[in-house]
């Protein structure tokens, strides 16, 4: 079957009151037919649910959806995108270890890596994700986990993720991709070489901003190990969250092709405006990689970014101009969101890291909803135009 066919398809086993939409399992626990069942699952000779922190029929549909989607031989759900980022090192990695990482990365991925992990003795080197020989030169005997965003969060830099592959054949070394933008309606970077791929599925596998959840799929030998620390750790997903996100996959391939059709349009829109400074989307031929986003990403995405001439003067004037768009830290929703960078999700970044990656402070994130198109390029130019 298609995999859109099979995000609709796959569900839990169905109960004996025959039900065509699968239940919640709303349960802490669950119970044995006799103490040596219990024995017997707990022992892992035979397979059973025994806790919901460890498993749950309704998070385990998701997982089994989204491996489906990533191509992936196994995976676990964890209560949000962070836990899932913090359990796949914390789970990979011991002291004296050494990361790689994109310096363009979400603000509390960076937090982790610069402040977390690194009271464990755990060494991260930031380079410049897009650029493979910094990736080559920062490579030590210690090194093992390689770890980025694409597209980056807020400005859509992209890494070529083969590439990065082949720097780690013959080396232990774990790459891991955030493909939060992406989806993999748009790529699937298990298939280019990563081996662990990480999502917030807060974002555009809810697609309607109502629960936190995320997920990490990949390898089983290196799931294994995260699915270890994380048994023992508790950053479970609950069964609800499980459920709504599982039913969220139905639509996601309609959801993605829909947020790029409106994306592309309304960037082409305001590309050249007077008001702002540069306007990028993979998918424009003005940015600088638009031949490897072609290359990688079935669509462009549905981020954009606006680097509003002014600074945050009139980015704030913006946002109170703007009539139907959302002014939240969020995105992947089906309603359109702003978000000013510089002083919400990478506010706790220096003015030169932030510098370092393209965040101006004019530099807005525009997550493209499902709106009409009309409205959102109507919206936009009425603003921009008062600016």
């Amino acid at each position: 079957m298609k995999k859109q066919t099979q995000a609709i398809r796959i569900q839990a086993k169905r109960s004996h009151n025959r039900e065509h939409s699968v239940p919640l399992y709303l349960t802490s626990s669950f119970t044995f037919e006799d103490s040596e069942q219990g024995r017997a699952i707990f022992a892992e000779e035979i397979p059973g649910n025994i806790y919901s922190r460890y498993q749950n029929p309704n998070v385990d549909e998701f997982v089994e959806k989204m491996c489906m989607l990533e191509n992936a031989e196994a995976g676990l759900a964890f209560s949000t995108g962070m836990a899932a980022i913090f359990s796949s090192l914390a789970g990979l990695l011991k002291q004296g270890d050494h990361v790689i990482a994109s310096n363009a990365l979400f603000g509390s991925a960076i937090q982790i890596l610069t402040k977390i992990t690194a009271k464990w003795g755990i060494e991260c080197t930031f380079v410049d994700g897009h650029d493979i020989k910094a990736w080559e030169a920062a490579i030590k005997d210690n090194t093992k986990f390689f770890f980025c965003e694409s597209p980056s969060n807020p400005g859509l830099d992209l890494i070529d993720i083969a590439e990065l592959a082949a720097l780690k054949k013959g080396k232990d070394i774990v790459l891991a991709v955030d493909n939060c933008f992406a989806t993999p309606i748009l790529q699937t970077p298990l298939d280019l070489g990563a081996d662990l791929v990480l999502h917030s599925a807060t974002k555009y596998i809810d697609g309607q901003g109502r629960v936190l959840g995320g997920v990490v799929c990949g390898k089983a030998e290196y799931i294994a190990e995260i699915r270890f620390f994380a048994r023992h750790t508790g950053p479970s997903l609950s069964p609800f969250n499980a459920w709504i996100l599982s039913k969220s996959l139905e639509l996601l391939d309609l959801r993605m092709q829909k947020h790029a059709e409106n994306a592309l349009a309304l960037a082409e829109a305001l590309q050249g405006h007077p008001a702002v400074q540069a306007v990028k989307y993979p998918f424009l031929k003005s940015h600088p990689q638009y031949e490897l986003a072609k290359k990688q990403m079935k669509y462009g995405g549905g981020i954009l970014t606006l680097d509003i001439k002014g600074g945050f003067e009139k980015v704030q004037k913006l946002s109170q101009l703007l009539q139907i768009v959302s002014i939240s830290p969020n995105l992947g929703d089906t309603r359109t969101i702003l978000t000013h960078p510089a002083s919400t999700t990478h506010s706790k970044l220096s003015a030169e890291d932030r510098a370092a990656v393209g965040i101006t402070d004019g530099l807005v994130r525009v997550a493209v909803g499902l709106e009409a198109i009309e409205d959102l390029k109507e919206d936009f130019l009425n603003a921009l135009n008062q600016l």
